[in-house]
């Protein structure tokens, strides 16, 4: 819970600042709940911002690539995308899988990640990292 909050506080800060013409930079993101990064990502949508991957942005936060449109998405070299399938956790703290929800997310990656990340297996526990040339081939190095 208290990586949510931060989250939320950190969004807030960088939303409630930035003028219309700024650039949201991921520095480095491990993930968490699923609905707070789609609520982040969607203001960050129509905020018209550019995103900056500048770091690690795994899990939940690789959803940026299926909200913000691609054109406004750009890599630097320190930029790593981690992909893994969706799980839940029971009461007694124990993950389980969700295939569905691993299917809609893939399915709502841009085409040519979810090339990739199909050509490696799918999504699975394991976690894929695209990073280096092959993120440079499909997102464009910041200017």
């Amino acid at each position: 819970m208290q990586r949510v909050a931060f989250v939320w506080a950190l969004a807030a800060a960088l939303l409630a600042s930035a003028p219309a013409s700024a650039e949201i930079r991921i520095i480095q993101s491990p993930g968490g709940q699923v609905g707070p990064f789609l609520d982040l990502f969607e203001k960050v949508r129509e905020s018209g911002e550019r995103v900056v991957i500048d770091g690690p942005c795994l899990s939940a936060c690789t959803l940026v690539l299926s909200i913000v449109p691609g054109e406004r998405i750009c890599v630097t070299r320190r930029a790593v995308l981690g992909f893994h399938a969706a799980r839940s956790v029971d009461r007694r703290g124990r993950f389980y899988a969700e295939p569905e929800a691993s299917e809609a997310v893939l399915q709502a990656y841009p085409g040519p990640v979810r090339d990739w990340i199909s050509r490696r297996g799918g999504l699975t526990a394991r976690l894929l990292l695209l990073k280096g040339r092959e993120l440079a081939a499909i997102y464009p190095r910041c200017r």
